[in-house]
């Protein structure tokens, strides 16, 4: 074999395998959400002893400019030492953020949505043992050209008591960039849309027609204090029972 023809077969293996690279890592980085946060969220209801119960959300999503299509992990975990017994996770979206899927979970019935969101899905678990957690895969949309908000309350079974709120918390970015493939988004973060009508303001931050107590919930945290607003709008099953 000459060297010449050597030599190409071996550029041709070290192209290979470069591109062999780039498509995994480019894979990888289409999956990849960054770490998981409970940013926004906030104790309700006192939990049973040695139940601790918070959730996370992915620090980073990504949507799909095209489509509006994201997906986003919802977890909730157990940090205390006993099992939490029968609870339910709930995933709530409002504004630009639309939660069409939950996996394993069911659609809550429009009357049912707490006040202000658009879509919502409930997830029963019989039990969560101490140190353990389980996630759950959100197909969501997301209008760039609104804010958009998500929340998970972790509650009683019957939707009693809410022990944990995280959010709303918004998903957003104070820099879009609509000629892209996808726009980049950070949990915690006030969207500014990508194109606001020209006699409208880009709106940030938690509306007034959002929740009841919007006013007092000018920030993340003030947000998670006001989390009373799932009270006040009980499931029609739970107000019943």
């Amino acid at each position: 074999m000459s060297s010449r023809r050597t030599t190409a077969i071996a550029g041709s293996l070290v192209a290979a395998s470069f591109s062999a690279v780039l498509i995994l890592s480019a894979t990888a980085g289409a999956d990849d959400q960054g770490p998981g946060s409970n940013k926004g969220g906030k104790v309700i209801d006192e939990a049973p002893a040695g139940v601790k119960l918070t959730t996370e959300l992915p620090e980073k999503i990504s949507v799909d400019n095209g489509s509006q299509e994201t997906d986003i992990t919802a977890t909730v975990k157990n940090e205390g030492t006993e099992e939490s017994g029968e609870i339910r996770l709930l995933v709530v979206g409002f504004d630009g953020l639309t939660v069409k899927n939950v996996e394993g979970c069911s659609a809550i019935e429009e009357g049912d949505l707490p006040e202000g969101s658009n879509s919502g899905f409930s997830c029963p678990l019989d039990n969560l043992p101490a140190g353990e957690s389980k996630s759950y895969a959100v197909d969501a949309t997301y209008d760039l050209g609104k804010t958009g908000k998500i929340c998970l309350p972790v509650q009683t079974s019957d939707g009693k008591k809410t022990y944990w709120q995280q959010g709303p918390v918004p998903f957003g970015t104070t820099n879009p960039s609509p000629d892209a493939p996808a726009t980049p988004l950070l949990l915690g973060t006030d969207n500014t849309p990508v194109a606001p009508g020209a006699d409208e303001l880009p709106r940030t931050g938690l509306g007034r027609d959002v929740l009841p107590l919007g006013a007092a919930g000018a920030t993340l945290v003030a947000a998670g204090a006001a989390g009373l607003w799932w009270s006040q709008r009980r499931p029609r099953r739970a107000r019943e029972g």
